[in-house]
């Protein structure tokens, strides 16, 4: 039997920086992914949208503080299809148009980009496909209703035979909907074609919405709200509907797996969550001078230069200057809370008398959500604490070009989230293979590619899944990252270039081993698209090739999950 046509469907997607169709961590995976599709040459294409303002520019104001921007995009090396499609949405007809990425521009798989911002159209219609995860309900739903219904019905009309359906998250729902209508009401004959990826390890941050607003919208594709109430509930779950109606679904770490399989247990007639950890592509990300260090000293002098290059771009957009022989430590990622950009600063004498010693410099980059008020706040915190602190500096437009640069210059990729709230966090893979090392809260991947003293650093102490409270998890975390930076890191960094270049070189081994998306896109066809495995019979059961029991530390802790008798 040969390997499934698979459609991939991601509400943003990161190729290319001149492609602006993404905000962050679930964009840069989906493009790591479509890239190591068409690496690979496997049966595989993209759905996405067109983001007319992609997700939002961001640049200081003449106050210092960060503002949101929107600039319409215009690219003229996509081609526009001659297929159309026309949806009901809140009883409004809308036309969707769909632009191809050809796989030869950037050696993906071939994308196609749906777009509603096209003339016949209202401008209402126009503006849903205008700006990335907008924060207006109607249009929210709207952008997903695109995606999942036109997604399915412009892949039929160019004529792309799928054998499976693949959501990345539970944005394309609508799709599996569409699905059911088209297999009159079958479920069966929908999760014989469908399967999912989940991210979000608290239920909490699993897409909500009220079963008659979809319904007003026309997300269900004609299905009954009795059925959808079925599936999804009055308060309808994404995730939980995506749950029942897939064949498969996967989890993004193999903690991250123990995690869902824990948060999803009490749903009903629930499809099996497998554990598939993420990657990324490496020959975007690696930069060839690390890859053709032959050795320690090579290593050492391609980051010294790449941090030069790098150094001479921040002087020019912020003003700072740094220096390539101090350690430099980088948080980049997105703005929010649980994420903890502020962890480092907790004790502002202790991290003060390490920046002004020279020992470190810091670099942090990321955006917020725009409706995101505690994002924004945080961000701004940071960028005027750098204004009056040596060696600190903010950087904005954190998007694929800027966090290449940053993975090129970072010394240390500095991954403060609190446990378990990391599905992931695939930036530090990046960063790692280009010979910084990752030092991380005991979270997402970290757990499997992460040795301390081998190829990076952990946040880990006796007591790490106690239930305690915030603060003094909070506590605990800060004065454990502080000791290894003052008494592991700085000292091997400045005193032992040896040891530090053998770390280097682990890092990268262990990036190219294991966390590289050619291997992962061929495990999603092997245990998710063709599994090769007979299906575990337990209902909603861990797959059969390893066996992993949940085990609290705690009695009644709901956010302690370790690994236990893995076979």
């Amino acid at each position: 039997m040969g390997l499934p046509n698979v459609a991939y469907f991601s509400m943003e997607i990161a190729i290319n920086q001149s492609l602006s169709t993404y905000s962050g961590g679930l964009g840069f995976l989906a493009g790591s992914h479509m890239l190591s599709a068409g690496y690979l040459q496997m049966p595989m294409v993209g759905v996405s949208i067109l983001w007319s303002y992609g997700y939002y520019n961001q640049r200081i104001d003449h106050e210092g503080n960060v503002e949101v921007a929107y600039i319409r995009k215009h690219y003229d090396f996509l081609t526009l299809l001659d297929q159309t499609v026309t949806i009901k949405i809140y009883g409004e007809d809308v036309k969707i148009a769909a632009y191809k990425l050809e796989p030869e521009l950037f050696e993906t798989c071939p994308v196609y980009f749906l777009t509603t911002d096209i003339e016949g159209n209202s401008e209402w219609a126009k503006s849903i496909t205008h700006k990335l995860y907008d924060g207006n309900e109607k249009t929210r739903i709207a952008q997903e209703i695109v995606l999942g219904i036109g997604g399915v019905q412009i892949l039929q009309a160019v004529g792309y035979p799928f054998d499976c359906v693949h959501l990345n998250e539970g944005h394309g729902l609508p799709a599996a909907f569409e699905l059911l209508r088209q297999h009159n009401g079958n479920l069966n004959e929908v999760k014989q074609r469908l399967v999912f990826t989940t991210h979000t390890p608290v239920p909490a941050g699993n897409e909500v919405h009220w079963v008659d607003e979809l319904l007003k919208a026309g997300y269900f594709a004609g299905c009954s709200r009795e059925r959808a109430v079925q599936l999804g509930g009055e308060h309808f779950s994404l995730t939980v509907a995506a749950l029942r109606m897939s064949r498969l679904a996967n989890a993004v770490s193999q903690l991250h797996g123990l995690v869902s399989n824990k948060m999803w247990k009490d749903v009903d007639g629930r499809c099996q969550i497998r554990a598939i950890t993420n990657a990324v592509n490496l020959h975007y990300w690696q930069d060839p001078r690390i890859k053709n260090a032959q050795n320690l000293q090579a290593l050492l002098d391609a980051k010294l230069e790449m941090k030069q290059e790098v150094f001479d771009y921040i002087a020019n957009n912020a003003g700072k200057r740094f220096d390539p022989n101090v350690l430099t430590i980088t948080w980049a990622r997105r703005f929010a809370d649980y994420k903890r950009a502020w962890l480092i600063f907790k004790d502002q004498e202790r991290i003060l008398k390490l920046l002004n010693e020279n020992k470190i410099q810091l670099i942090f980059a990321g955006k917020f959500h725009p409706d995101d008020v505690s994002g924004r706040e945080m961000f701004n915190e940071i960028l005027h604490m750098s204004y009056t602190m040596k060696n600190v500096v903010v950087l904005t437009g954190y998007e694929l070009d800027l966090s290449g640069k940053l993975k090129r210059a970072s010394d240390i990729w500095l991954n403060t989230p609190l446990r378990p709230l990391e599905a992931s966090g695939t930036s530090g893979m990046s960063a790692n293979a280009n010979g910084a090392l990752h030092l991380s809260t005991y979270d997402g991947w970290t757990v499997e590619g992460t040795f301390p003293g081998i190829n990076g650093y952990t946040i880990e102490y006796p007591g790490l899944d106690d239930d305690i409270p915030w603060e003094e998890r909070h506590e605990k975390d800060y004065q454990c990252m502080m000791d290894i930076i003052e008494n592991q890191i700085i000292p091997t960094y400045y005193n032992d270039k040896v040891k530090w270049a053998t770390m280097m070189r682990q890092a990268i081994r262990t990036a190219e081993s294991y966390f590289n998306s050619d291997r992962m896109v061929i495990e999603y066809f092997n245990r998710l698209y063709k599994p090769i495995a007979h299906d575990d019979p337990r209902e909603g059961g861990v797959t059969s090739d390893i066996d992993y029991r949940v085990v609290s530390s705690s009695e009644g802790d709901k956010n302690a999950w370790t690994f236990s008798n893995i076979k």
